[in-house]
């Protein structure tokens, strides 16, 4: 076998495995992305991606582009059978606690061809198309990924220092490792219906969920000219039951009314089936498991896709870390420790929707009379659909809480105006950062710049010292992810938990390397 080695090699080369090389790249970090399809798997799949997720996209500079092929959504809607609202959670199209709107309606094609474009702007990825993994073997501090090239027939292994599985719900990674799903009892099958159609649909400019137990339901509009239904299969349907727009149009009509058949245009129909699961084993040795490889999630509070972004924003930056020597490689546990309970709260607050929209006979009716008229005063779904608010992280080695401050650590930093014309995250730059609103000394000062940090004064009066104060704290310390790692009420009491590097931001840039001396750079360069 001819092997090849590189820093990371990620399988899978969908939303969470671009985003996870596009940030490595942002810091200088090589990485060979192999995929089965050599260019944009065309089917649409995701239409929804909240605040946070956007706030991601910008951090890898597409944001414009991405704006370009999506739609702000006004919020969430519960209906009847007959589309009376039984609750609407509202969100603002001009922007949130994360500076952008909080629901974003799009087409992921469009999406992943954005993804790869700025891909290839990076010199440290190199993305491999027409390949098919067949194993991943940890090799004492390295990995090891064998796979097939389909254009030569020849097989052949490439070695990385870290090795992340992004390669779906049947996860070759995932087999290889020894980790399985859990199934958390959760299982639908859908028929996800794609139309475009010039005519004027008129509908609320949100997202519709009809809770039916006869034929459940999903309607939005993700384009210009397309829009999304999701219905809910009887016993006995299939797919194949729905092949054009004269057989799907009992069930659209509530929406498409008077219109045309021959007005409306098939774009795709497809059958999926829904589930909750999570993966037991999120990383062995140098290997780690990303997006749906490693949690399914229902698709009733739009989380699916944005939960795989959120994996590779987590866990990049250590590796990056870690690669520079900035963080020891004990840190790297913290990924799964962090992300596994929040993917799973974030699952379950999909299947409790889910069955408050879905579920039949008395107990259906129960949920639906007890559960739908309180969703608003759910605190975590409300974060979630209203607000772009996520539950905290668990407690790691990079989320440290203390006495007396509670509520930060764990949780992302608003992404407020902190200049007259700069968010937060654009100022911290994907680098550790010290927001105060107390006077750091001069010796402070000097070694905050020696780390390589970013330091942001803020007045007591503004969003972020109010932020600040509502947690009896004076200073925290952002890590380059935007998570809170801890705050104090003294600037000194968080500067210690600040990496020690003496180059780059907070230790993760790059020392040129002898073949590419103009590879590694800091985000910023």
């Amino acid at each position: 076998m001819n092997t090849l080695d590189t820093e990371v090699v990620i399988v899978g080369a969908g939303p969470t495995g671009l985003t996870a090389a596009s940030l490595l790249a942002r810091y200088g970090v090589e990485s060979v992305v192999l995929d089965r399809w050599h260019d944009v798997y065309p089917q649409p799949r995701a239409v929804h991606l909240d605040g946070e997720i956007r706030r991601i996209l910008a951090r890898l500079g597409i944001d414009e582009e991405f704006a370009a092929l999506s739609r702000p959504a006004l919020g969430l809607r519960l209906v009847d059978p007959a589309l009376r609202v039984l609750a609407q959670f509202d969100r603002d199209p001009a922007g949130g606690r994360n500076g952008f709107p909080e629901a974003n309606l799009f087409d992921q094609p469009g999406l992943e061809a954005v993804l790869r474009r700025n891909a290839r702007r990076h010199a440290e990825i190199t993305i491999r198309g027409g390949i098919e993994v067949t194993g991943a073997v940890p090799e004492n501090d390295w990995a090891r990924v064998d796979y097939t090239d389909h254009s030569s027939g020849a097989t052949a292994s490439i070695r990385g220092r870290y090795v992340l599985g992004c390669d779906g719900a049947n996860s070759v990674v995932r087999s290889s490792i020894g980790s399985a799903m859990r199934d958390l009892g959760f299982e639908q099958r859908w028929l996800v219906v794609d139309i475009a159609t010039t005519a004027e649909i008129g509908e609320w400019e949100g997202v519709h969920q009809v809770c039916d137990p006869a034929r459940a339901a999903t309607y939005m509009r993700i384009g210009a000219t397309r829009y999304r239904w999701e219905f809910r299969l009887l016993p006995g349907e299939s797919d194949t039951d729905f092949r054009d727009v004269a057989d799907l149009h009992p069930l659209i009509r509530p929406w498409t009314k008077t219109i045309g058949i021959d007005e409306l245009q098939l774009v795709r129909v497809a059958e999926y089936i829904s589930r909750a699961q999570i993966a037991d084993r999120w990383q062995a040795g140098s290997i780690f498991l990303l997006g749906d490889a490693a949690h399914l999630t229902p698709p009733f509070i739009g989380q699916g896709m944005g939960a795989g972004v959120r994996d590779a924003a987590n866990l990049a930056w250590k590796l990056a870390a870690v690669l520079s020597g900035s963080l020891p490689p004990q840190v790297l546990s913290s990924y799964e420790i962090e992300r596994k309970p929040h993917a799973h709260s974030l699952i379950r607050l999909a299947e409790l929707t889910g069955r408050a929209m879905t579920e039949g006979g008395e107990i259906g009716n129960l949920l639906r009379r007890l559960i739908l008229p309180r969703l608003t005063r759910i605190p975590g779904l409300t974060g979630v659909v209203t607000g772009g608010e996520t539950p905290p992280l668990r407690r790691s080695a990079l989320n440290t809480r203390r006495r007396f401050v509670r509520g930060l650590a764990g949780t992302l930093i608003p992404n407020v105006m902190v200049d007259a014309d700069r968010r937060f995250d654009t100022v911290a730059g994907g680098r550790y950062t010290l927001v105060t609103v107390a006077e750091p000394t001069l010796v402070q000062r000097t070694e905050i710049a020696r780390r390589g940090a970013v330091l942001v004064p803020v007045d007591a009066g503004s969003e972020l010292g109010v932020w600040l104060r509502r947690k009896h704290s004076r200073a925290a310390l952002i890590r380059p992810d935007g998570t809170v790692q801890t705050a104090a009420r003294t600037v000194g009491s968080v500067l210690g938990a600040l990496p020690s590097s003496g180059s780059g931001p907070a230790g993760l840039h790059r020392s040129p390397c002898r073949d590419h001396p103009d590879r590694y750079r800091s985000p910023d360069a």
